[in-house]
């Protein structure tokens, strides 16, 4: 079978090298044969090669499809990534937007606050000090601040402490670089007063809520709703005129006065030194005398 198999090739390889041999001039000579043709009858040419084409354009169109759907893949790809590439960008400048709005909010607020203190200007002022609240000290129990200003700074015990809608309270315990102020609404606090449209005179004290008390009024003194409650200059410790509230309501047995000031909006405060020694700050503990040994 092999022996016959073998023959057979052997038989066919002239045949097939004579082929090899004049097919290159076979086709040249059908090319030539085509533009012959072509240049004598233009027409059927045309219409021959319209033929052509529409029965090769399926064919084209199939082959094109993947090519098209591979291009539009690529080009979706790189729009996401330049979407991600924006996306992110912009997060980063949406951050850094909301941190300087944070930083203009607060600035615009210390600005508001510093402009409603400078307002506020008593009468005989010698110095003060202007002073950031740093933390409240008080409670259910007690009603205290504490400034970032102390003893380095100038601040003094007993010096009054004003915001720009009035009087806050007084210079209580004072540190190096800290000082702490009792509030008029604290329980311990007793401020001389009076009421400025009957030029009553009174002692303002506090309960350790968001209002005061008048006490120790004159027998037969009214108040009314509405009028103004300032300092009165008594005792020495803080000078005439400080507003310090209105009356709120008035009954029987009691008067209360609604404070200017406002403990939870309190950011910037002034320690205002009037000259006055009404509160003596404590003496220095000096150092123990010894007793001469014989």
């Amino acid at each position: 079978m092999k022996q016959r198999h073998g023959a057979v090739v052997q038989a066919a390889q002239p045949i097939k090298n004579l082929i090899q041999r004049f097919a290159y001039i076979g086709l040249v000579l059908a090319a030539v044969a085509i533009l012959m043709f072509g240049k004598a009858d233009t027409v059927l040419i045309e219409q021959a090669r319209i033929y052509v084409t529409d029965a090769v354009a399926p064919i084209l169109n199939l082959l094109s499809r993947p090519a098209a759907t591979l291009s539009n893949l690529v080009a979706q790809g790189n729009e996401l990534v330049a979407l991600r590439e924006e996306n992110a960008r912009l997060r980063e400048e949406n951050a850094r937007l909301l941190q300087w709005q944070t930083v203009a909010r607060k600035l615009d607020a210390e600005n508001t606050e510093l402009r409603n203190l400078s307002k506020f200007q008593p009468q005989g002022t010698q110095s003060y000090i202007t002073a950031r609240v740093i933390a409240d000290a008080g409670g259910t129990f007690a009603h205290s601040l504490v400034l970032s200003a102390g003893s380095r700074s100038g601040v003094r015990k007993g010096q009054a402490v004003i915001s720009g809608d009035g009087l806050v309270g007084r210079v209580h315990g004072v540190g190096p670089n800290s000082s702490r102020v009792l509030l008029i609404t604290d329980l311990n606090s007793r401020i001389p007063v009076m009421i400025e449209e009957t030029r009553v005179r009174a002692i303002l004290a506090g309960n350790n809520s968001t209002r005061t008390s008048l006490i120790h009024l004159p027998p037969g003194a009214t108040a009314s709703p509405g009028d103004r409650v300032i300092t009165s200059g008594h005792g020495g410790a803080f000078p005439w005129g400080l507003p310090v509230g209105v009356v709120a309501s008035v009954t029987d047995d009691r008067i209360e006065v609604q404070p200017y000031m406002d403990r939870e909006r309190l950011e910037f405060v002034r320690a205002v030194d009037f000259g006055l020694k009404g509160i003596v700050t404590l003496p220095r503990a000096g150092k123990a005398k010894t007793k001469d040994r014989p």
